[in-house]
């Protein structure tokens, strides 16, 4: 069954108070709790004040008590970045304080400057890296010591020192058994990491700013990789993301897309910069000519915007194109001064332009079920 669900970086004008912005997250995963949102998921970046949140873990934790049946997910945990053993820790810890609302969303990290300062700059050593510390954390999930690990990126090891009796040399163990479902984002067509994901049984999460035509590659990708392992591919598993809003007129929605100060613009911006320097640029080689011209061209073709039924019809035409998939993750964009719009937008998503969605995508699979 299809499920709506929010995702943040977040991303916010770096000018902006720290503790409005993170209060500014928090109300909207309420709101989301309230409107019957199944998913929550929140970045992680260390290195950007831009992106502010470094643990989502400990974000998501000032939510359990104030939120009512909202699935908490780490979108996504850079595992380069930190031992796998204090990852598994803190992850199985969470699981247990959520009571298994939790989703384990991890990568080799995105952010440019993080890599640079965990001096992880090495696109192929960094995704050996998060494969190696997946690894290990579910050995510290499921095994017993004694032990040793002594991989080309982490070591570990609990041999003299235990006392099983009282507890010591034990790892706590996350309150879903096995572990928490694993989660893993998707970028480009054809996707390695897709193919990954399906031989590992692994969720996959295809992100707002990706182009619908690789998009569509990520799921038959997913399903030869699992096929291939002899899983049977389930779309549940399946998150997507789009940003959408919802407003009273399409000339409202046109104005905002149309701002080249705005806050999509500003959000492709970001993306564009940030993109330049992951590919070697130096800050003061970037084309911001090119970087602001092709924001204003991302945010026409992925944005949805406009009234509930321009908005009904394009993420129709959306998921005709992608094909089936099990969560649609709206983003979180900033509310400076627009809280109630967003909002609203939100809650007209939930209660209006959902379930039609919903339906849609159902009466698409009897169809294709019974063919």
């Amino acid at each position: 069954m299809a499920k709506l669900g929010l995702f943040m970086m977040p991303l916010h004008p770096p000018s902006r108070d720290f503790a409005d912005v993170l209060e500014e997250n928090r109300q909207l995963v309420i709101l989301a709790d309230r409107l019957g949102y199944a998913e929550a998921w929140m970045g992680e970046h260390y290195t950007s004040t831009a992106e502010p949140v470094t643990s989502p873990l400990l974000f998501n934790a000032s939510l359990i008590a104030e939120t009512k049946q909202i699935t908490f997910g780490s979108g996504v945990i850079s595992l380069p970045q930190q031992h796998p053993v204090v990852v598994a820790g803190h992850a199985a810890l969470f699981d247990h304080l959520a009571r298994g609302r939790f989703i384990f969303g991890i990568g080799s990290g995105g952010l440019s400057s993080d890599w640079e300062i965990f001096d992880n700059l090495d696109h192929k050593a960094r995704a050996m890296a998060m494969v190696e510390s997946i690894d290990l954390i579910q050995k510290v999930w499921t095994e017993d010591p004694p032990f040793t690990h002594a991989g080309d990126h982490f070591t570990a090891r609990i041999e003299q020192r235990v006392l099983p009796e009282m507890g010591i040399g034990r790892f706590i163990r996350p309150y879903q058994q096995p572990h928490p479902p694993i989660a893993v984002s998707v970028r480009g067509a054809n996707s390695m990491t897709a193919n990954f994901a399906g031989q590992r049984g692994w969720c996959m999460l295809s992100g707002n700013f990706v182009p619908a035509a690789d998009i569509a590659t990520h799921w038959p990708t997913y399903a030869a990789g699992a096929e291939k392992a002899g899983r049977t591919p389930d779309p549940s598993v399946w998150r997507v993301g789009r940003s959408v809003l919802i407003t009273d007129s399409d000339a409202e929605a046109e104005a905002m897309l149309n701002d080249p100060d705005g806050v999509f613009s500003w959000y492709y911006q970001y993306l564009g910069a940030q993109g330049c320097l992951a590919n070697g640029d130096a800050p003061g080689d970037i084309d911001w000519s090119t970087v602001k011209r092709e924001a204003m061209e991302k945010t026409r073709e992925f944005v949805i915007a406009g009234t509930a039924e321009t908005v009904l019809d394009r993420l129709v035409s959306f998921r005709d194109e992608i094909g089936d998939f099990g969560t649609l993750m709206l983003t979180g964009h900033d509310m400076e001064g627009t809280q109630r719009m967003w909002h609203r937008s939100f809650t007209r998503m939930a209660g209006e332009v959902w379930p039609k969605l919903k339906a849609y995508m159902e009466d698409k699979r009897g169809v294709r079920a019974a063919e």
